[in-house]
């Protein structure tokens, strides 16, 4: 079975999991909204994280800062100088292009252009190509700063821009020595984040991939210079099994090692756990699948804080007192996107099968992170039946996020809820009236056992622990 994009996005569509945003307005492209479904979904993943990062460890504490900051933190960042990628335009059609992924769609790799900074490298590589789309030709390579404007103020005159945060991981830096100071941390420990970012991607695609407004999930760990080849080292197969923990198949992930003049000017060393995804660098289907990123683990060596101490004036040392040594922290990251993990888990999930001459379709997320648990369906809409079956979903949904649905046949809301990776549905027959048991049929073998009522929380906190 191949799973393509066009069947994630229109499973994502027609069960409530993503919708364009704004779309009754034609959309706006890159910015995608979570529905019903899908917001259920995503607070799993970032739930899930969260507990692997703060929850069940005591070396890292967790942190919400803002989005807006002082734009100085983002002039110390470097971003305001060089947070930028290579862009190219049709002077025929005017649709723009990232320079490096022109490039890597075309198969230029001969070329030599290993880095999106390398604007010689990239002209010579895009010598005499034309516009993909229309075939007019294409400007020379420019730099285009993906952070995204914002003014503060009611006054109009002299504004100065504040920035969206292009990352998370800054409002980490400026707030660590407070996190530290008040969770009495000693290094080495880390500080986890969830939150929003804005970029302004060039050439947002391929779904929740690349989106202009999405979420980041990462955690910054800090560590005596000395020993940050060897935390380095530990994070890398951790965030590896992450995925696979949550059901992400071993096949389909891989790390890889960034090439030294790939990686940022300031990183130690940087590795990319990559996913095999269904689409190719130009955006269609790929037949044998592409490997890109789905997080990032960087040695970031002292890059951040020592800059951070320059422009603030905030000496962001640590003195360690068992050692006696003072010294400014290097910094191990894990970034993950939120909307990225949640796309790699809807297509590993994905799965097709005939049952009785017709296609079924299923989703097999991993049970702690499907976004519904349990579903209540009364046999049919009758007068005994429903009432029933609503004190059974009564009796649940305190404990599980619990569905009910009476509407279409019995059939049919069988497979909206594989479609939607509930687990178990619970279906009350004429029986159950006499018995006072229930039929849970599994998702993934559809085999179906009889529970007793009052067995059946027990029954469920079993089989979905």
């Amino acid at each position: 079975m191949k799973v393509t994009m066009g069947k994630i996005v229109s499973l994502a569509k027609r069960r409530g999991f993503i919708f364009p945003s704004s779309e009754i307005y034609g959309g706006i492209s890159g910015v995608w909204d979570y529905g019903p479904v899908g917001v259920l979904f995503k607070n799993n993943i970032k739930n899930e994280w969260l507990k692997s990062m703060v929850q069940e460890r005591e070396d890292i504490i967790g942190l919400d800062s803002a989005i807006l900051m002082n734009p100085k933190v983002w002039d110390a960042s470097g971003h305001t100088e060089a947070f930028a990628d290579p862009l190219v335009e049709c002077k025929k059609c005017h649709k723009r292009y990232r320079a490096d992924q022109l490039v890597e769609s075309l198969r230029k790799e001969e070329e030599g252009v290993t880095t999106r900074k390398d604007l010689e490298k990239l002209k010579k590589a895009l010598k005499g190509v034309e516009c993909p789309e229309c075939g007019g030709p294409m400007t020379e390579p420019r730099m285009f700063n993906l952070l995204v404007p914002a003014y503060l103020g009611v006054l109009e005159d002299n504004k100065k821009p504040v920035w969206l945060r292009g990352e998370t991981c800054q409002g980490i830096y400026v707030n660590y020595d407070s996190a530290r100071v008040s969770t009495r941390k000693k290094i080495p420990f880390g500080i986890a984040q969830i939150g929003k970012v804005f970029r302004n991607e060039i050439t947002p695609g391929n779904f929740i991939f690349r989106s202009i407004e999405f979420e980041q999930m990462e955690m910054q760990y800090f560590v005596n210079p000395k020993e940050a080849d060897k935390w380095f080292k530990y994070w890398k197969p951790q965030r590896l099994q992450w995925y696979q923990n949550l059901g992400i198949k071993k096949e389909n992930l891989r790390l890889r090692q960034h090439a030294k003049d790939e990686r940022a000017h300031y990183a130690k060393d940087a590795y990319d756990v990559e996913y095999k995804y269904p689409f190719s660098a130009k955006g269609g289907s790929a037949s044998g699948g592409s490997w890109k990123e789905l997080e990032g683990v960087h040695n970031r060596g002292d890059w951040d804080l020592s800059r951070h101490s320059k422009y603030s004036g905030r000496d962001l040392s640590y003195f360690d007192q068992d050692t006696g040594e003072n010294f400014t922290p290097f910094i191990i990251e894990t970034s993950a996107g939120a909307d990225r993990a949640a796309l790699v888990f809807l297509l590993d999930a994905y799965h097709e099968e005939e049952v009785k001459g017709e296609t079924r379709v299923v989703l097999r997320l991993n049970k702690k992170i499907a976004p519904i648990k349990v579903a209540i369906l009364p046999l049919s809409k009758h007068k005994d039946l429903s009432p029933k079956a609503r004190e059974v979903f009564e009796a649940l949904k305190d404990k599980f996020m619990c569905e009910y649905d009476e509407t279409q046949s019995i059939g049919k809301r069988y497979r909206r809820q594989d479609e939607i990776g509930t687990p178990y549905a619970v279906t009350v027959d004429f029986e159950t009236l006499k018995d006072q048991a229930v039929t849970v049929r599994d998702r993934d073998t559809m085999k179906q056992d009889r529970i007793k009522i009052k067995d059946l929380d027990s029954y469920l906190c079993d089989k979905l622990e």
